[in-house]
């Protein structure tokens, strides 16, 4: 898995970013839906078209999906895949590595092409790594400081040995 799995969050001005970057995405390329997955396979994000089927489960799949693919990867000598596609009779998904620790998953229909799907999605993919890169450096900047919960601590315990001494 590439990047690891380590622990990161976004907050309410990350999602809004992320959202309508990929409203704008799905508007300009005419997919349906768009999902962001995390590589252990945890859905992070949706937007456009609800899907019909069990998105948690999907995207446990499409996590398992890239992961096996960069396998394949390896085996014929390339570091990775960093985009996957599949397509069927009426439905097709474009898969993308995003920042080394995302994943976006646009699904699609007649309505568009292939060529405008991966057209739109450098760009978007380009501005998505920006934002999960920003958030994943405030998330290890965050974890450098101390935390104002463990200095409060520290100093009540400072306080109470000074104002009871050696009892």
């Amino acid at each position: 898995m590439a990047g690891g799995a380590a622990s990161w969050s976004f907050e309410e001005r990350d999602f809004v970013r992320i959202e309508r970057l990929l409203q704008a995405f799905l508007y300009d390329s005419s997919a349906r839906c768009a999902l962001l997955v995390d590589r252990t396979g945890q859905l992070v994000a949706t937007v456009g078209e609800q899907p019909e089927f069990d998105s948690v489960a999907f995207a446990s799949l499409a996590a398992a999906d890239f992961s096996a693919n960069d396998q394949l990867a390896s085996m014929i000598g390339e570091n990775e895949f960093s985009s996957l596609f599949h397509q069927g009779e009426r439905e097709s998904m474009y898969l993308a590595d995003v920042a080394k620790r995302v994943i976006l998953v646009v699904l699609f229909d007649n309505r568009t092409t292939l060529g405008m799907v991966r057209v739109k999605v450098k760009s978007v993919v380009r501005e998505l790594s920006d934002i999960f890169r920003e958030m994943f450096d405030r998330h290890a900047a965050s974890q450098s400081r101390p935390h104002l919960e463990t200095a409060f601590v520290d100093e009540a315990e400072d306080e109470i040995d000074r104002l009871f001494g050696d009892l």
